[in-house]
């Protein structure tokens, strides 16, 4: 049989041209171009690299002075992870305890945490004006980082106090979808419709619950089993890998919800124009 190049530039016979060119034509496929140019998996692991480094330590240090319950930032890692009491007690010890966080930190070294965790935000607008191809916000919009980090550090302290149960998972689900949906909208600078970022709220408020259930089936026993074999720097690796996946799911995200809200203006459109033509085409009335 003979050889073909395709639309996409790949050689093969005719009936793996017409898959393959409609695989690119489709929504799928679009969505397919979209991630490989924006680089997903590199910028979740940059992601994952930032929170780790800046944001971690500063919020070990927030749980530790919460007045209403010190549990510390472990325990709310070991909540997002979904982890068994065996790899929670791993995650705990790897951490600083609470009242060795508050005594240890100096007012500026809390300051220096919280200038460079706000590099956090500056991550997610990048990120999010990438996924809609935006140009740059201007300098004088950083407030906008200020805001959106202390409204995150209010949300994780009351995510943190809800008790256990069917109703935790159903706040925590719809809160996340809120807070993403509002944090598109301020990062964006209102350049993008609530509309168009509700898609993207949604898929990441589903990737994150899907996420927590992936990691309590993986991550979890892994995190026994690496705490054995290479002791806490096991540890510290899945609690990487994890923040990657956080990373991947937040930007993935957004960009699904664009493909999805696209390909709705292009099933309305379509719509539009059907019922515009079966007008034309239909007998006058007598």
């Amino acid at each position: 049989m003979s050889e073909h190049r395709s639309a996409s530039g790949s050689r093969g016979p005719r009936w793996w041209r017409r898959l393959e060119d409609a695989f690119h034509r489709s929504a799928i496929g679009r969505g397919w171009r979209r991630g490989s140019d924006f680089e997903l998996l590199h910028r979740a692991m940059g992601f994952a690299a930032l929170g780790f480094l800046t944001l971690v330590p500063l919020l070990i240090v927030v749980a530790a002075a919460d007045p209403v319950d010190r549990l510390g930032f472990a325990q709310w890692l070991a909540e997002g992870l979904g982890l068994s009491s065996t790899s929670r007690g791993e995650v705990q010890q790897l951490f600083a305890p609470p009242k060795q966080a508050l005594e240890s930190t100096t007012a500026f070294g809390l300051a220096t945490l919280a200038v460079f965790s706000l590099r956090f935000g500056t991550v997610l607008q990048v990120g999010y004006e990438k996924v809609w191809e935006l140009p740059a916000g201007r300098w004088h919009t950083a407030w906008r980082h200020l805001v959106w980090f202390v409204v995150l550090i209010g949300y994780l302290l009351l995510s943190a106090h809800l008790e256990p149960g069917i109703s935790r998972v159903l706040v925590a689900v719809v809160g996340t979808v809120l807070f993403f949906w509002w944090s598109q909208r301020l990062l964006l600078g209102g350049r993008i419709s609530w509309g168009a970022l509700l898609p993207g709220a949604l898929a990441t408020g589903v990737g994150l619950l899907g996420l927590r259930v992936f990691s309590q089936l993986v991550f979890s026993p892994l995190i026994a089993s690496n705490a054995v074999s290479y002791g806490p720097v096991g540890t510290v690796l899945v609690v990487q890998s994890w923040l990657v996946g956080v990373g991947y799911v937040v930007f993935g995200g957004a960009l699904l919800g664009r493909v999805l809200y696209e390909e709705y203006l292009r099933m309305v459109a379509w719509r539009r124009k059907r019922r515009r033509d079966q007008a034309k085409a239909a007998p006058p009335a007598d």
